[in-house]
């Protein structure tokens, strides 16, 4: 798809999507958004910062994300004040629609994004936008070089799938595809548009159908789109796996989820997928192929400051005649809810209006605010060795299965009275690539950038933990007092350590009840609000935090645990701190004689 027009290609900047982008990271919009919708904006203003480089090999073409916006205007809304009337896209869809479909790569010119997480509250267009998009999929998605639309290559025999949980659901989109579609001119004479499933391409083939748990034939050929609806009330991911094994087959399919915050948190794949999605934003995770959009009012911000409800309810920024009917109906839920003191209505307009995942099994060790001072806690390896070179160190280490992560830590007792706290991870590196599909964390970049430790083979070499302590002892002079252990799958390391040392009270156990971990668990978190404590940068440890749960026991004592039991969420490392910061308190809190008479406080 060679050409030898000349083509002034731009840099993005000043398109519609971006001044969207500036105005929310730093102009008039900014006080009406939440924080990752502010992190999904700067991402775009980072990345046209990167466009077109040897590591970022993407461009920000607005030809195609002038595609996807001009569709709308083709598209006749079906319902609602502005029923029978042009689509008229407002600016957060124009970010929305523009960034998915604008990056592209820099010589293919296939879409850079084939996973979206789109989460915003109840009444904001999520269905009539999916069917548009859906249509668009149908009709008028090309590939091209970048900024040459002459040389467009429109699919053929495009397969779209409107899936759901339940078939009502699934057929909401589709229906209002196919609404949308008999009301649309240019559209509809495009369509074979049948009364049942499927919708066909008059020339190009292919179809569009609804999809769900109640589909008797479930397999998806080759969608070139696959919108998840409402994954919030998927009870499990089946439907998104389906989408998610079908794609490979064309160039530039998309995996699209749009959703609300639902119920249960801890048992819903969404609430899972949503975790991985504010890494991606937080930094924690790179993925580049990942479109997020979270609009939500977090966890901790007050739900009765009306001010804050356009945070998840973008459709509020702008008013005309469905603003305010949009904010009408929220405000006559908010007066039921509340007025009433009905729990279960207190929690639907949560979900629904706010965007706030409700449970009360999700436990999370750190909320959004404390995984914000534990980023902010970081500090770079050359200022941690600085602190900490020929300090006394705690050590610990938390085994895995062998055939994933393993984590080890240390953690040391400052002058100043901050604690600081160093962590790595192990895996077998004949195991990493299948983790990283697993786990969806990027192991193999993590471990290039010396924030975890391959070893050979298809198991964990526990050798390499002890080594860990060792390289600490020879490279930056540690003094290890003692190393502590969670006592399942180590005993045979632990006795090898104190061999090695010729010292039987080398390594100790810690028991991994709430009894036993309380001090640490209760210990970190108060030691992070007051601001005292120093974390090695990484990004697996961060991850990990992210992982954590808490389990309290009848007495109110805390430890910590994975979100779920398919390990897929994994905490090693951290664990491993926890059982070296337990001890290294006990010490701080119950000194023995030698540490008096060291710290010069005995007298006779």
């Amino acid at each position: 798809m060679a050409t030898n027009k000349t083509v002034r290609r731009q840099t993005g900047l000043h398109h519609p999507v971006s001044v969207y982008a500036k105005q929310v990271v730093r102009g008039k919009l900014h006080d009406q958004c939440g924080p990752y919708e502010i992190a999904a904006c700067q991402r775009h203003l980072d990345d046209l910062k990167r466009q077109g480089t040897k590591n970022f090999p993407f461009v920000f073409d607005t030809t195609r994300a002038d595609r996807i916006i001009r569709w709308f205007g083709q598209c006749i809304q079906v319902r609602g004040v502005e029923q029978r009337e042009a689509i008229q896209l407002q600016p957060w869809q124009i970010f929305d629609l523009g960034c998915t479909y604008g990056w592209v790569h820099k010589d293919t010119g296939a879409r850079r994004f084939k996973r979206t997480y789109n989460k915003r509250a109840r009444g904001n267009f999520k269905s009539t936008e999916k069917s548009g998009q859906a249509l668009y999929h149908m009709c008028g998605d090309a590939m091209y070089p970048p900024y040459h639309p002459e040389l467009a290559v429109y699919e053929q025999e495009p397969e779209v799938e409107c899936a759901a949980v339940d078939r009502s659901q699934a057929m909401r989109v589709f229906g209002d595809a196919k609404k949308i579609a008999l009301a649309s001119p240019n559209i509809e004479k495009r369509l074979y548009i049948p009364r049942s499933n499927p919708v066909v391409h008059r020339t190009r083939g292919g179809y569009m159908r609804a999809l769900s748990k109640d589909t008797k034939n479930k397999d998806s050929g080759a969608p070139s789109y696959f919108v998840v609806d409402e994954y919030h009330a998927h009870l499990t991911s089946d439907i998104y796996d389906i989408g998610l094994n079908s794609f490979g087959k064309r160039p530039q399919a998309l995996l699209d989820v749009i959703t609300t915050a639902g119920d249960d948190a801890q048992s819903k794949p969404c609430y899972r997928e949503e975790a991985y999605a504010k890494q991606v934003l937080d930094g924690d995770v790179v993925d580049e192929t990942y479109f997020v959009m979270i609009r939500e009012l977090p966890v901790g911000e007050n739900p009765h400051d009306k001010t804050k409800w356009a945070w998840a309810n973008p459709c509020l920024r702008y008013p005309n005649e469905y603003s305010k009917y949009l904010l009408d109906q929220i405000e006559t839920e908010y007066t039921a809810a509340y007025g009433s003191n009905d729990p279960h209505k207190i929690r639907q307009f949560l979900t629904r209006r706010l965007c706030q995942w409700q449970t009360g099994s999700v436990n999370r060790y750190l909320d959004e605010h404390l995984m914000d001072l534990a980023r902010k806690a970081q500090v770079s390896r050359e200022e941690f060795a600085r602190l900490t070179d020929g300090r006394e160190a705690y050590c610990g280490f938390d085994l895995g299965k062998r055939i994933d992560l393993s984590g080890v830590g240390a953690v040391f007792l400052l002058d100043d009275g901050r604690v600081a706290i160093k962590a790595h991870g192990f895996m077998p590196r004949n195991q990493a690539q299948r983790h990283e599909h697993t786990d969806r964390v990027p192991y193999l970049s993590w471990a290039e950038g010396g924030h975890c430790t391959l070893t050979p083979g298809d198991v964990t070499d526990n050798s390499y933990v002890e080594n860990w302590i060792c390289a600490g002892e020879r490279d930056h002079s540690w003094v290890v007092l003692e190393t502590d252990y969670d006592g399942h799958n180590a005993t045979d390391l632990a006795i090898k350590m104190c061999q090695d040392r010729n010292n039987e009270d080398f390594c100790v156990e810690i028991s991994q009840t709430c009894a036993g971990q309380n001090l640490a668990v209760k210990g970190f978190r108060e030691l992070l609000l007051q601001g005292r404590i120093i974390i090695e940068e990484n990004p697996l440890v961060m991850w990990c935090l992210a992982n954590a749960v808490e389990i309290q026991n009848n007495y109110g004592d805390l430890k910590l645990s994975k979100k779920h039991k398919d390990d897929t969420e994994r905490i090693d490392p951290v664990a491993a701190v926890m059982n070296s910061l337990a001890r290294a308190l006990v010490r701080r809190e119950n000194p023995t004689l030698a540490d008096v008479i060291a710290a010069g406080r005995f007298s006779m």
